[in-house]
């Protein structure tokens, strides 16, 4: 797997658990907004989605990023 991929996978992970806290968090406050079936579902959504993002902008960040420094 390449590092790239790689990356692209844990900030999937990440951004699932992100979502899964934030509805932990408002179930907690103001009572549950979904059951634990549609919060798994919309997770995986989530993570499909951030870590597919992650993978088409990491080049492109990257990029911007070392043009950045080099003008400074």
């Amino acid at each position: 797997m390449t590092p790239r991929g790689k990356s692209a996978i844990l900030w999937g992970i990440v951004g699932a658990l992100s979502f899964l806290v934030l509805v932990q968090g408002y179930a907690l406050f103001a009572g549950p907004l979904v059951s634990i079936g549609q919060a798994g579902a919309v997770a995986v959504l989530v993570a499909v989605g951030t870590g597919v993002s992650a993978y088409a902008l990491e080049y492109r960040i990257a990029t911007w990023a070392a043009r950045r420094a080099d003008d400074e």
